[in-house]
């Protein structure tokens, strides 16, 4: 039986669909993306509180290179199988190459469900994965195109991202207090999660149910890519997780986060540094097609995948 935020997800599309006038306010999706990853970023640090060392920097380096590689491996398929525009195709592959906080919540949520062992720095993935794709796409657009502008405005717009503000900041708070210092707060917060998630997943529904009614099926190139990528990205992630031994919830998450895409960090970042693209094909693709393949079927999918690589 999927997990009881899942269903949140679906009453969200279902009541879209229905065209309901069930809306969630902006300010209230505001301030449940704020608090749903400053959560994420807090149940990190409080993981990591005690246990950094130098033997995380091998983990790091292979995260950070799985971010950087994803645009440059994307970008000619984008290009030639989907036929997009050079703009285009740089933006869905920064989207592409980012993490999804929300997924990486959904997973989470899933491995916990199932008490599979996490390491302390699995929040670190999402933060580290944020970062980089963008920077590789856009510097790859640049390249395209011959564009040989500063790179100074790239990096402060993608490293002053919201996404990335709170889920450092959680991580550096949480592992800083510790368990101790953060007991005041982790009611609001920690005890909190799973409802918070279900509130973010419930909007995220309605969001989607936007982009899949009516079905703009003169994407279906797009729309094609955004429901086969994700399962061969997973298989990326979960390979890397397996190479460095990480513990089976870990491994998951990993080849979850590699499996989706950005919807909040990167059209932020793209949209200020590629005016040429259209942002909404993006989003479209990333929230519309890959969001919904990975809550309801993605996940899964990958468990039975890495239960099967390890037996």
């Amino acid at each position: 039986m999927p997990d009881i935020v899942i269903m949140f997800f679906l009453l969200g599309v279902l009541a879209g669909l229905a065209r309901s006038d069930l809306v969630v306010p902006k300010a209230a999706y505001d301030t449940l993306s704020i608090l749903l990853m400053l959560t994420l970023g807090l149940k990190g640090g409080l993981s990591l509180h005690g246990q950094v060392s130098w033997q995380l920097l091998p983990e790091v380096l292979a995260v950070l290179a799985v971010g950087s590689v994803i645009p440059f491996v994307l970008y000619p398929l984008l290009r030639n199988a989907v036929k997009l525009t050079q703009a285009n195709a740089a933006s869905v592959a920064a989207h592409y190459g980012s993490a999804s906080a929300g997924t990486f919540a959904v997973a989470l949520a899933f491995t916990e469900a199932l008490n599979l062992p996490i390491a302390p720095q699995t929040t670190l993935y999402l933060v580290l994965l944020e970062l980089p794709a963008i920077v590789a796409a856009i510097f790859l657009h640049r390249k395209v195109t011959g564009n040989k502008s500063g790179t100074g405005a790239i990096w402060h717009e993608a490293l002053t991202s919201r996404g990335v503000i709170l889920l450092t900041g959680g991580v550096l708070i949480g592992y800083w207090y510790g368990p101790e210092g953060s007991q005041a707060i982790a009611p609001l917060f920690l005890g909190s999660f799973k409802a918070l998630l279900a509130l973010f997943l419930l909007d995220m529904g309605l969001c989607a149910s936007k982009h899949l009614y009516p079905l703009p099926w003169h994407h279906w190139r797009l729309i094609t890519f955004a429901l086969v990528a994700p399962v061969f990205l997973a298989l990326v992630g979960l390979a890397v997780g397996l190479a460095l031994g990480l513990p089976i919830g870990s491994t998951l998450i990993l080849g979850c986060l590699v499996a989706s895409a950005s919807y909040i960090a990167a059209p932020a970042a793209i949209r200020t540094a590629i005016k040429e693209a259209d942002v909404g094909i993006a989003i479209f693709a990333a929230l519309g097609v890959t969001f919904p393949f990975n809550v309801l079927i993605g996940i899964p999918l990958y468990y039975q995948l890495l239960i099967w690589a390890k037996a």
